[in-house]
């Protein structure tokens, strides 16, 4: 997106990791979640930052699954199989982390936003799966429309309890189709679909990644 000042990128540099890395951390910290998050360079993990004049303001990772599974088979491994066994291919986010001083609805909505895109354009992947803590379910299920899979369990990594959510990827292009790019003329508080990007917009970013991963396969 834009490089000057308020962007999203794609992070696949050690100084990016490294950024996000130091916010992800500084905020779960500050929400009492124990545990150190690095960031690696793994071909199935695909880390986003929101930028705004250079700084790391956000940042999110798509994890596709794969041979080794995702990070929710560690507690949820029998809930994920039983999407497994029926066809889906799965992607989780992961390491959601946004500066609180940036208090805006459609930053947040657009990294949603493009991890949804590389999620189900780019590598196909039919649902998504997250984990989260029990007081940040209601946002996820009311203005999402995540779904809760199984009971609540302790999540080792954070040392904290944890729902497993899941959401269709058609379900989610529904309400893009519908709400996306309407938030200036919507009166709708009960999604958050209306901050992600218009029909339109999605179209021409999904072109140009498209681009880009041609080239790069030439």
């Amino acid at each position: 997106m834009n490089q000057d000042s308020y962007g999203i990128r794609l992070t696949d540099t050690a100084k990016g990791r490294n950024s996000a890395s130091m916010l992800v951390n500084k905020m779960y910290a500050w929400r009492g979640y124990a545990g150190t998050h690095q960031f690696t360079d793994d071909p199935n993990r695909i880390t986003l930052t929101a930028t705004d004049k250079g700084d790391v303001v956000g940042t999110l990772t798509l994890g596709i699954d794969s041979p080794i599974g995702l990070m929710a088979d560690q507690i949820f491994k029998e809930e994920l199989d039983a999407y497994r066994s029926r066809g889906a291919k799965l992607c989780e986010f992961t390491k959601l982390a946004f500066d609180p001083t940036v208090r805006s609805k459609t930053s947040l909505a657009n990294l949603f936003h493009l991890a949804v895109i590389y999620a189900r354009d780019i590598h196909d992947c039919t649902d998504i799966v997250i984990e989260v803590n029990p007081r940040h379910r209601r946002f996820y299920e009311h203005m999402l429309g995540f779904e809760r899979v199984g009971d609540v369990k302790t999540n080792p990594r954070v040392n904290a309890p944890a729902y497993l959510l899941r959401i269709s990827l058609e379900y989610v292009t529904e309400q893009i189709k519908n709400l996306g790019g309407t938030w200036s003329t919507t009166t709708n508080e009960r999604s958050f679909y209306p901050y992600f990007f218009s029909p339109r917009e999605e179209q021409g970013i999904i072109n140009r990644l498209r681009r880009i991963d041609e080239q790069q396969v030439a």
